[in-house]
């Protein structure tokens, strides 16, 4: 496990989400695993203060995520109904929402309504037919069910995982190879 924070603060809420939105971008893209659990501070005064907090769990990879958006509106129910939209649109059709919040702030001069929206969330990630693994996602896997195995490659139908691979049977027997030898120096 693995916990992570993003914080942003700004006195213009369209930088403040843009800033935060790139940083996880940045950080959840190079980490492995799933979210699961956050919590999310967001506040309001003369800075918008936005800090969401991860607990990251290595045991099954996802796609992570995590959406900002802002609209302006008449009153604070139509600001939140646009923000909501906006979400909507760019939310993973198969997302799990790990968490939410929303937010809404009225300027005291203008009496302009915002109002802020943030999720986080997991996705399945894209399944690849085996045909379409590069060498490189096609041994982590052949090493997966070597270790299962206890490393005997003489357990393995050689031709039926080079057909499911859509490869020849000496690649596999090279792929094994290299995963042996990998292993050894590992040690």
């Amino acid at each position: 496990m693995e916990l992570l924070s993003l914080q942003c603060e700004s006195s213009n809420i369209e930088d403040c989400i843009s800033n935060i939105l790139s940083k996880s971008r940045k950080l959840l893209s190079s980490k492995s695993g799933f979210i699961s659990s956050s919590k999310i501070a967001l506040t309001f005064g003369a800075f918008m203060n936005l800090t969401v907090t991860l607990l990251i769990d290595p045991r099954s990879n996802m796609l992570k995520g995590l959406l900002a958006e802002y609209s302006t509106g008449r009153n604070k129910e139509d600001a939140i109904n646009k923000t909501l939209e906006k979400i909507n649109r760019f939310l993973p059709r198969d997302a799990q929402v790990v968490n939410f919040e929303i937010g809404t702030y009225t300027t005291p001069v203008t009496r302009r309504t915002y109002a802020v929206g943030v999720v986080v969330y997991n996705a399945p990630l894209e399944k690849k037919s085996f045909t379409e693994l590069t060498i490189k996602e096609r041994r982590e896997l052949l090493a997966g069910v070597l270790e299962s195995f206890n490393y005997n490659p003489k357990v393995l139908n050689i031709s039926e995982i080079a057909r499911m691979f859509g490869v020849s049977r000496d690649s596999i027997y090279y792929d094994i190879e290299q995963i042996l030898k990998e292993r050894k120096i590992n040690r």
